[in-house]
């Protein structure tokens, strides 16, 4: 079924700049669509290089805006006025889609008309996104309850009145657990214990799988023939996807920097999902924090920072915004979209049907969905910072393709694991282990051709790391080692990049030296990175530790590490430490995104970015066999003067924009319209 979805996608129809026009509008709002204009409200988003808008079938408030008898209908909607029809009409009319939205577990109307349906904890207090009947907040509904049936004959009025639909929508989708006693018969019936936590969340993923599944076979059928997308179930965790595909046809990433989820989380889960192959757009916000703060903008290099980074990686770009209640998109918002994705749109001819390249896998534990921790965001900041062009995948996702392998420390390797690392291995593939991942079910050694032996879990406490051959990290300074670690002892002919080094003795309240830690003493003969035939071990929580500290020596040692197991990475750039690197492969060449802005914290929680930060001269190496035909930087359209070694294609690279192209033009390995590296 989802093999289908896919070849079934028309790629060409598929969104590529788009808008999310929230339009979430309370009762009380008495003069809703009052202003809307068809023709101005088209103009608009086609001025703005838009093409495709999602428009509001109905809110979190639980209403509908377009031509119904339901009572849910806004009370605020001027009677004979089918605000979504015009919406989808006049957008129609200048060729933009028109994706619709519906709201799924937040329905402030069910909540009120029926509160039976409500979801209830253990405690039997209904769920809500406040802890007060007195302070504004959203109801979320039990998926068991009759409301799934009260959802479903909402979206066939939409289906039947807007088919062929150009997709669908449906958002606040997480597994929400519940005791009402919808739930409690439905895991009684599923021979689950109401009373067991763990059996309460497999039952919310069972309600969640089956909705899935009712409401998507719904809307396949009120798709066109040439269908770019269909339905998405917005608020489930990216790492459930190669379960949940037969439900969907396409990814829709939600992540505003700003309002949560961090400059690191798209990097993290855009990875993950690329190598699933399925047609993906991305959206951030136009707001200043996040959804609601309708009356702030983000900087302008903010907003270009974000849709070029989508775009450098594979994704279509996705901007956010909210409708006022009468109607009328804000013009200042559409001048800041507009300027933003007049950029994007010049830079797609030149990654028009590529693939992004990537030579190493990062390989972490889907359970931790979209929250992926402390060693998985260090792994994603010192990867980039390193300039690895890398995937994030699934512990069981064909490692084939990839020159090397990272198992960061949160990843348990169980036997399946170890077994698909240990046949990768024999195959020529290079693997790096940090931590805990090099205990096959936390005993015993992953791979048999470790250059360590006598891995144990070491005593609690710092220690510090002595390097050798780590370029940029002094030899005869040791650095301090933040978290656990394992002990072990080089094998002959391993080459030992870091020795721990022991302090004069553990620190504790009755006994420790200075401020932090007591003070180095001597090198040991325990071994914390060291490098064999095509295996790194790092017996330190390097990865968590750079997250949490950010010290630029675990970033290096790290490097050095990959050093040896790939000596010829696909890319290598000089330039500052935050400058981005991604390589597409396109039917004509290679191209090279460089992406430099840097994120600032401004407020307590919030980093924000002003800024460009230019390029000058920053030299600039792709792996590329053939002699170029010519060597770009786009979409300026400027030759650059390059030199190719045999291996390699150089240039030096000047921009001020923060996101620039260099554009190789070369015959393939295998063919012109191939993609090998």
């Amino acid at each position: 079924m989802t093999q289908d979805f896919v070849s079934a996608l028309n790629p060409s129809r598929f969104p590529r700049r788009t808008v999310h026009l929230d339009f979430h509008t309370g009762p009380e709002i008495p003069d809703v669509g009052r202003d809307f204009d068809p023709v101005s409200f088209a103009r608009t988003f086609r001025d703005a290089h838009v093409d495709s808008v999602t428009v509001f079938a109905k809110c979190h408030h639980g209403h509908l805006y377009h031509g119904t008898d339901r009572p849910e209908r806004h009370p605020g909607l001027a009677p004979g006025l089918d605000l979504l029809a015009e919406q989808v009409q006049a957008l129609h009319s200048v060729g933009i889609r028109a994706p619709i939205y519906l709201s799924l577990q937040v329905d402030e109307y069910a909540a009120r008309e029926h509160p039976e349906w409500v979801a209830h904890d253990e405690k039997l207090k209904i769920a809500r996104w406040t802890p007060s009947a007195f302070q504004a907040g959203w109801n979320i509904l039990d998926m068991s309850s009759p409301y799934a049936d009260y959802f479903a004959d909402q979206l066939d009025e939409v289906l039947r009145r807007f088919a062929p639909v150009d997709g669908i929508f449906v958002d606040m989708c997480w597994s929400q657990p519940s005791l009402s006693r919808w739930a409690v018969d439905g895991m009684r019936r599923e021979g689950l214990d109401p009373a067991d936590a763990d059996h309460r969340a497999r039952y919310a993923d069972l309600v969640a799988q089956r909705y899935m599944a009712r409401y998507s076979a719904m809307v396949e059928k009120a798709l066109p023939s040439d269908a770019a997308q269909g339905v998405w179930f917005n608020g489930r965790p990216k790492t459930r996807l190669p379960q949940e595909r037969p439900f969907v046809r396409h990814v829709e990433i939600e992540g505003l920097p700003t309002g949560g989820w961090g400059y690191a989380f798209l990097p993290y889960v855009a990875r993950f999902v690329r190598p699933l192959g399925m047609p993906t757009l991305s959206h951030t916000g136009r707001f200043h924090e996040s959804w609601g703060d309708n009356a702030a903008l983000k900087p302008r290099a903010a907003l270009l920072y974000e849709n070029s980074q989508m775009l450098s990686h594979g994704l279509t770009s996705g901007v956010g915004d909210v409708l006022h209640p009468r109607g009328v998109p804000a013009p200042a918002v559409y001048q800041l979209i507009g300027s933003v994705y007049g950029h994007i749109e010049a830079c797609e001819p030149f990654v028009e049907g590529g693939e992004v390249v990537s030579e190493v896998a990062v390989v972490v534990d889907p359970g931790l969905g979209d929250h992926p921790g402390a060693s998985n965001i260090g792994a994603v900041r010192a990867l980039q910072q390193l300039r690895i062009q890398f995937d994030v995948l699934p512990p069981t996702a064909d490692l084939g393709a990839y020159r090397a392998v990272v198992v960061p420390e949160s990843t348990p390797v169980d036997d399946g694991l170890a077994e698909r690392l240990g046949a990768y291995r024999r195959a020529g593939g290079a693997v790096l282990l940090v931590g805990p991942a090099l205990l096959r079910n936390g005993t015993e050694p992953v791979l048999p051709d470790l250059p360590v032996e006598g891995l144990a879990p070491a005593p609690a406490g710092e220690v510090f790391l002595s390097c050798r051959g780590v370029p940029g990290v002094p030899e005869d300074f040791p650095v301090i080692s933040h978290g656990s670690r394992l002990t072990a002892r080089a094998l002959p002919g391993a080459e030992v990049l870091a020795r721990v080094v022991a302090p004069y003795f553990p620190r504790s309240w009755d006994r420790f030296c200075g401020h932090s830690y007591t003070p180095p003493a001597d090198p040991t003969e325990e071994v914390a990175v060291a490098v064999g035939d095509g295996v790194a071990v790092v017996t330190v929580s390097l990865l968590e530790a750079f997250h949490d500290h950010g010290l630029e020596a675990y970033r290096r040692l790290l490097g050095a590490a990959l050093d040896r197991l790939l000596p010829d990475p696909l890319v290598r750039a000089g330039g500052p430490v935050h400058l981005e690197t991604t390589v597409v492969r396109t039917s004509t060449g290679t191209v090279v995104h460089l992406t430099s802005f840097v994120p600032s914290r401004e407020t307590p929680e919030l980093d924000l970015v002003h800024d460009p930060f230019p390029l000058v001269d920053v030299p600039v190496a792709v792996r590329v066999a053939a002699v170029p035909h010519s060597v770009r930087l786009q979409p300026a359209g400027r030759e650059l003067p390059w030199e190719h070694d045999g291996e390699y294609v150089h240039v030096r690279v000047t921009a001020a924009e923060g996101h620039a192209m260099v554009v190789v033009e070369h015959d393939l390995p295998d063919g012109p319209s191939g993609t090998g590296s």
